[in-house]
């Protein structure tokens, strides 16, 4: 074969096309390997004790057991698919229920509708036993207030010790961190001083940090404040005893500041790096955004436009990165207006139903906007009450559940013809599609809507499954 250019007049273009790709592959390597917990919740730092993630647990089963005792009031309060063809009466729930006991997969071919709700309702409810929680934030900023110093000390020393025993107990969540206040002038101090003492007591005598351990750094608006944090986090760690590098942290996304700078670029990319590889996650921030583009409180919620164009320009901007995001939280609270006086008579029949109205309100919406949420490819997001883990769980395992039967037909396809181009039905996959697929089984098994066993009925292997690449499994199949 003759060619017009040799070798020896390309070696500088491939040359600096090498330090190009390099630099592309160190700042998007792409999506991380480790689990991502698809909440987290919340709670006062001074409220927080080592067994709360056991007692929101009970509470949040109490919640379902009194709101929806059975799948089918579960399906109906949530409008999940297929809620409509479910019976109402008791004695056709309790032959279901005893259908899908006896024999799942024959009561799933008579009624597909009432397998998903079933499947769910069941799941949740195992859940809320199992690991009720996947990520505990001891929150220091606005679920705490300003305090006078000697009452945070005292809480942030405590709530370490409290985290500590946990630890010792099993009784932790996964995942698990503190929310000090921001950089900002006024609160700075207060801020650093509180993850000073709460680090100093938790690793105390050599302890080592719990699993899935970060903090989290409220209101950024300039990059200074996520080198602060990672300027401070240097200077700690050898005083503690702890290896360079081992206590990440993550930024709220919750100004307009956060998102675009003074000079119209958008700031995301520059605040990650600002942290130095500590930088693991963005969470928005829902309430503090929409106020700060000047949206009036009655307005201010997860589906207003202006969070849609804030978490897309999130996405967008950290896609490939190997930073995670986690979207707001739903202000409504699945609480009913009737409680009983401990010494007093029981609740009504009427106020009972009024409650349960009130709670199957505030769970549609929470379900609706966490749903909202994973279709914008934000698998997590923030909870507030324990009554809202019932439908946190239920959304997220709908939304793989309900689109299994599909995906599972796609991949197996796609992989019999070794990721040439096909037609499923009437939708047309490519290369491209095929990590898509592969990351919902990924995202379906770590959340424990899907089992390992349905995706290696694709025809994936479980050495390609966990080895996480599309592009791999392609080079592997074609030799």
């Amino acid at each position: 074969m003759i060619r017009t250019l040799p070798l020896d007049q390309t070696g500088t273009l491939v040359a600096t096309l090498s330090r190009a790709n390099a630099d592309f592959a160190r700042r998007y390597p792409g999506e991380p390997s480790a689990r991502q917990p698809v909440h987290t919740v919340y709670g006062g730092a001074h409220l927080f004790r080592s067994d709360t993630a056991v007692r929101l647990g009970e509470l949040a089963r109490a919640a379902l057991l009194e709101n929806a005792p059975d799948f089918v009031t579960f399906a109906t309060a949530l409008d999940l698919p297929g809620a409509a063809l479910l019976p109402d009466s008791p004695d056709a729930i309790a032959r279901l229920t005893e259908a899908f006991a006896r024999d799942a997969d024959a009561a799933r071919r008579a009624n597909e509708a009432a397998w998903l709700a079933h499947t769910v309702y069941r799941l949740v409810t195992e859940k809320l036993v199992k690991e009720p929680v996947e990520d505990f934030r001891l929150d220091y900023e606005d679920g705490y207030g300003n305090r006078p110093d000697a009452e945070e000390d005292g809480h942030a020393a405590s709530g370490a010790e409290e985290v500590a025993r946990g630890r010792v107990a099993g009784t932790l969540p996964p995942f698990i961190g503190l929310r000090i206040k921001p950089f900002t002038e006024e609160l700075f101090e207060r801020s650093s001083r509180t993850l000073d003492l709460f680090l100093t007591s938790l690793v105390s005598g050599g302890a080592p940090l719990p699993q899935g351990f970060v903090v989290t750094l409220p209101k950024v608006t300039v990059p200074e404040q996520v080198t602060a944090l990672a300027d401070l986090l240097d200077l700690l760690e050898p005083r503690l005893g702890l290896a360079k590098g081992s206590v990440p942290f993550e930024i709220m996304v919750e100004t307009p500041q956060s998102i675009l700078g003074p000079d119209g670029r958008v700031l995301l990319p520059l605040l990650v790096a600002a942290g130095r590889g500590r930088c693991t996650s963005a969470h928005f921030g829902t309430y503090d955004y929409t106020a700060g583009v000047n949206i009036t409180a009655a307005h201010q919620g997860m589906a207003h436009p202006a969070c849609d164009f804030a978490r897309q320009t999130m996405q967008v901007a950290l896609a490939g990165t190997g930073v995670t995001m986690s979207d707001g939280a739903t202000n409504v609270m699945p609480v009913g207006p009737h409680r009983a006086a401990q010494d007093g008579p029981p609740l009504t029949p009427q106020q009972i139903l009024e409650n349960r109205r009130v709670v199957h309100r505030a769970w549609k919406l929470h379900y609706d906007h966490v749903r909202h949420s994973l279709v914008g490819a934000f698998y997590q997001g923030w909870d507030l009450h324990p009554a809202q883990l019932p439908t946190r769980y239920a959304a997220v395992y709908t939304f793989f559940l309900e689109s299994l039967a599909a995906a599972s037909e796609r991949l197996t396809n796609f992989l019999e013809k070794a990721a040439q181009a096909t037609l499923v039905g009437d939708v047309f996959d490519d290369a491209a599609t095929g990590q898509g697929l592969l990351n919902f089984f990924l995202r379906g098994i770590a959340c424990g809507a899907i089992p390992e066993e349905l995706a290696l009925a694709t025809g994936i292997s479980l050495d390609e499954l966990r080895g996480r690449s599309f592009v791999q499994i392609l080079k592997n199949r074609r030799g």
